[in-house]
């Protein structure tokens, strides 16, 4: 690859990567085309290598790889701590109305269980979109925080956003090529997963987004108190919510509850649970097409006119008519 051909490669998929790996010294040149450029072509050979079409689980714990040669519809899920970064291709995840976009050399982190719709936005036959997943368990991330001295990541952000879109830098992506490489060498992974994951974590929780992933790992973080909430929400969302609850559930005062939660969710409390319904409501209805006013009674709508049209308003179609186009679309994560 020649020298202008690379520096456009690397200007149109990941600014950073163009302006971290800017000639130094007479071998600046030489490094400056290898820099960013190799990892990401390593992370599209191991995952077009490993991935069907969608998404697909590896033999890495927790890691998954996604392709798709078509734009897909905006598809609904409840995404848990969450990297997703992408190599190829452009992806859109929204939340409450609010799009993150993001493109090859750029990942989508995602710090607490949120109600999102994401659908991928450019690729083709000859140039699929692919990408990584990666979860983020809190487990690996506090046994990181545990042996890491504090000054050596920051001070921690009180009341992090629970979704982000970053570019990664070049160590990141380095070290989730040697993740996916793993896939390769069944005998290493067992040996060298573990280590390679914490050495991503690393790059993470000192990187842009360090707040948002470094509160995940916190037992006491404010985001630790409104998961505890935010986990009431997803398992009881039939249910009247009732704030007052579900502050004390956070040990926070209700105003301090209201205030954090709409922080880290972009949303007040009814409307995370009117989502979840809406997505509870959208499963259902996919197993069983027919039965709307069911569906609608079943995650707690008294009324099913205003089921109706409120499913409309968040999917864009009646929910009569929505299984139909579900049935059509590919099956691929939000994120």
């Amino acid at each position: 690859m020649t020298s202008g051909r690379a520096r456009r490669v690397i200007d149109r998929c990941c600014p950073t990567l163009a302006r971290s790996c800017q000639p130094r010294g007479s071998r600046g040149a030489q490094a400056w085309l290898t820099c960013g450029v190799d990892e990401l072509a390593r992370l599209k050979e191991s995952i077009t290598r490993h991935a069907g079409e969608g998404i697909t689980p590896t033999a890495l714990p927790g890691v998954s790889v996604v392709r798709s040669r078509t734009t897909t519809e905006p598809l609904g899920d409840l995404v848990e701590p969450t990297l997703a970064l992408v190599a190829q291709g452009v992806k859109q995840t929204a939340l409450d109305g609010r799009a993150f976009i993001y493109g090859a050399g750029q990942f989508l982190v995602v710090s607490v269980e949120l109600p999102v719709m994401g659908h991928v936005t450019q690729a083709s036959a000859d140039e699929p979109f692919l990408a990584m997943v990666l979860k983020l368990r809190p487990e690996r991330i506090a046994a990181l925080l545990l042996d890491t001295a504090p000054v050596a990541i920051g001070a921690v952000d009180a009341t992090p956003a629970g979704i982000a879109v970053s570019e990664a830098s070049p160590a990141l992506l380095d070290a989730l090529a040697r993740l996916l490489a793993l896939l390769d060498a069944p005998d290493d992974a067992a040996a060298l997963a573990a280590g390679v994951e914490r050495e991503v974590l690393w790059r993470l929780v000192t990187g842009p987004q360090g707040a948002t992933v470094r509160q995940i790992g916190l037992a006491d973080s404010r985001l630790a108190h409104l998961t505890r909430a935010i986990r009431w929400i997803r398992s009881h969302y039939d249910e009247t919510l009732r704030v007052e609850e579900l502050a004390a559930l956070a040990t926070m005062s209700v105003s301090s509850f209201h205030r954090h939660f709409r922080a880290v969710t972009a949303m007040t409390p009814i409307q995370f649970q009117k989502q979840i319904r809406l997505h509870e409501a959208r499963a259902l209805l996919l197993a069983e097409p027919g039965d709307v006013t069911g569906a609608g009674f079943a995650v707690g709508y008294d009324s099913p006119s205003q089921f109706s049209r409120e499913y409309r308003r968040m999917f864009g179609v009646p929910p009569s008519r929505d299984p139909l186009a579900l049935h059509q679309t590919a099956v691929l994560p939000s994120t």
